[in-house]
């Protein structure tokens, strides 16, 4: 199915009645992620008006808007006060404290700067292909950064995600991307992250991150287990981050 095709189909399911157990508004959300996910609106353009949305969806413009409202709530379209809804880009200045949870005791939070240390294609290993619901063995790209905060360096993250998704991802791509990595994956490759799952464990460094985090070995850290989602909670990145929590720490965003 090429891409037009693909947004035929899903306009197609897009006025389809409502599925049963769902209310309504829940399924116009469904619907609009249909739209989304097949391109039919991309990052930064501005949807369709209230009026021909709710004539399309067959539904009144309160039932819309309460799909809206949750979509927005989810970051995943933005309102511009007398310019419209429109889709929400990856940005530093819109989406990366979204997703950047860490900040210093004093609760002061800054931009991290980001160091490429190492980039590679290999085979995941049978945890990492649970977590992106990939084939046993199937090839990743696997990266790692190091992130400073005010000069010295407070966070390793190690990367991967799926050779099916971002074919061609390359270690110039990740070197001289002018925005945030989720910006990348969704200009590049039109992969939107929407929401994270994580879990956080305790941990100790080892010699290879004793060496990057400038820790003696031992040293306790946090350990974060982060799968990243798209539209239909498809999987599309996993990260293990190790935090220093000398001077930092690591705050849900449910907890700010």
């Amino acid at each position: 199915m090429n891409y037009n095709d693909k947004t035929a189909s899903t306009m197609r399911e897009s006025a389809a009645p409502p599925s049963v157990g769902l209310t309504l508004y829940k399924q116009v959300k469904r619907q609009m992620l249909a739209g989304l996910s097949a391109g039919e609106w991309k990052p930064g353009e501005v949807i369709p008006a209230e009026k021909q949305l709710s004539q399309r969806f067959k539904v009144s413009i309160g039932t819309l808007r309460k799909a809206i409202d949750e979509l927005a709530a989810e970051n995943i379209l933005i309102r511009h006060q007398g310019r419209g809804t429109f889709v929400a880009m990856h940005s530093r200045d819109h989406h990366l404290f979204h997703f950047f949870n860490v900040i210093r005791h004093d609760g002061e939070r800054t931009e991290p700067a980001i160091t490429l240390e190492r980039f590679a294609k290999t085979r995941a290993d049978k945890q990492v292909c649970d977590k992106l619901g990939i084939a046993h063995s199937a090839k990743v790209f696997t990266y790692t950064n190091l992130l400073s905060l005010h000069g010295a360096p407070v966070e390793v993250d190690e990367i991967t995600v799926p050779e099916a998704l971002f074919a061609g991802l390359s270690e110039a791509q990740l070197r001289t991307r002018p925005s945030t990595i989720y910006s990348l994956y969704q200009t590049a490759f039109g992969l939107n992250v929407i929401h994270i799952e994580e879990r956080v464990r305790a941990c100790v460094a080892d010699q290879r991150l004793a060496d990057l985090l400038q820790v003696q070995p031992g040293t306790a850290l946090l350990q974060i287990h982060r799968t990243a989602f798209s539209y239909h909670h498809q999987p599309v990145e996993y990260r293990l981050s190790y935090l220093n929590t000398q001077e930092y720490e690591y705050v849900p965003k449910m907890a700010q």
